[in-house]
């Protein structure tokens, strides 16, 4: 099979797809990474970065260029020795560009004609206005009313309307025009955190996963690293003065004087400043592609650090003297 290279072809038996890039506050991409971790699921394809993905930059380290490298797409395989599913995992440490995502889900999903996978698995953030403190609850979107009402049983907020940005939600949608069966778990972050690693989000989705699927899996170090980042916040929070030895409850201001003290200890993903510059090259070109690109600004909460280059898109070129 061309279109996919492989190191080893295993024997699975009936395979659920796990498959997940960075987003808000990472989640999905580390709820995923630590999953593969966890089970010691096994290497045994990638796909061409090459095809998808294209540099845009050098990386510094310590003073000196680095030679940049293209992003990682690889398949993990795990046998499940006391259930019925086994796992394969797709794991991409970047999100391709717009214009190549469809064809980038069809390339993954030809997977299915070779190990007859019926069940897609995505996880999600889900920002809402909850405080660092609160454990994630997870919502649950699916492909079909009756895979919904097996999954009832399983505690889980049912996702009735909106979207699911980027490639954690976009895949399900293409793999369900294929006719194949899946669901999405989006685990809930503080709005303020976005922009920083949630590893309480990720252990709320493998929480979840680990019901659903009937699989062992110690989280223990995910939920330690989950304490380690509160208790950052909760440090950053005392610093900034928002509290005391009993805090009141974060309002707005509050919101946005955290959301802007954590973005200068943490960064978006990469994959995410990619777009961004992208998406600003493309509205210099086509000013309709603005609407496209204050959203995504919108949905990270940094349309403050672009305004200016946002609303420079919009100046008239002063005419030349002849």
């Amino acid at each position: 099979m061309e279109e996919i290279n492989f190191s080893k072809r295993p024997k699975l038996k009936n395979p659920y797809l796990i498959v997940a890039w960075p987003g808000m506050g990472e989640v999905a991409f580390k709820a995923a990474q630590f999953l593969v971790k966890q089970l010691s699921a096994e290497e045994f394809a990638d796909i061409n970065a090459q095809e998808f993905f294209y540099l845009t930059a050098s990386v510094i380290k310590e003073g000196i260029i680095d030679t940049p490298e293209l992003p990682y797409n690889k398949f993990y395989y795990w046998k499940n020795k006391t259930g019925k599913n086994d796992l394969i995992i797709f794991l991409s440490n970047a999100q391709p560009d717009l214009s190549r995502c469809a064809d980038y889900c069809q390339r993954i999903l030809s997977l299915v004609r070779v190990f007859d996978i019926n069940m897609v698995i995505c996880f999600a953030a889900i920002p809402v206005p909850i405080d660092h403190t609160q454990e994630s609850a997870v919502w649950l979107a699916v492909t079909d009313q009756t895979l919904k009402n097996s999954l009832s049983s399983y505690d889980l907020k049912i996702m009735s309307e909106g979207q699911i940005s980027g490639m954690n939600g976009l895949f399900l949608g293409v793999a369900k025009k294929l006719n194949l069966r899946g669901f999405c778990l989006l685990s809930e972050i503080p709005i303020y955190t976005m922009q920083i690693e949630n590893p309480k989000a990720s252990y709320a989705i493998l929480e979840s996963l680990k019901r659903i699927l009937g699989i062992s899996i110690d989280l223990t170090e995910l939920r330690d690293q989950a304490s380690f980042v509160e208790q950052q916040i909760e440090q950053l929070i005392e610093y900034l003065k928002l509290g005391g030895e009993q805090p009141p409850p974060i309002g707005e201001d509050e919101i946005e004087i955290i959301k802007k003290s954590l973005s200068e200890y943490s960064k978006l993903p990469q994959s995410i400043k990619l777009k961004i510059e992208k998406l600003f090259i493309q509205a210099k070109k086509d000013i309709s592609k603005a609407n496209e690109l204050k959203k995504e600004l919108d949905t990270w909460s940094i349309y403050k650090e672009y305004e200016d280059r946002f609303l420079d898109l919009f100046k008239k070129p002063k005419d030349k003297g002849n």
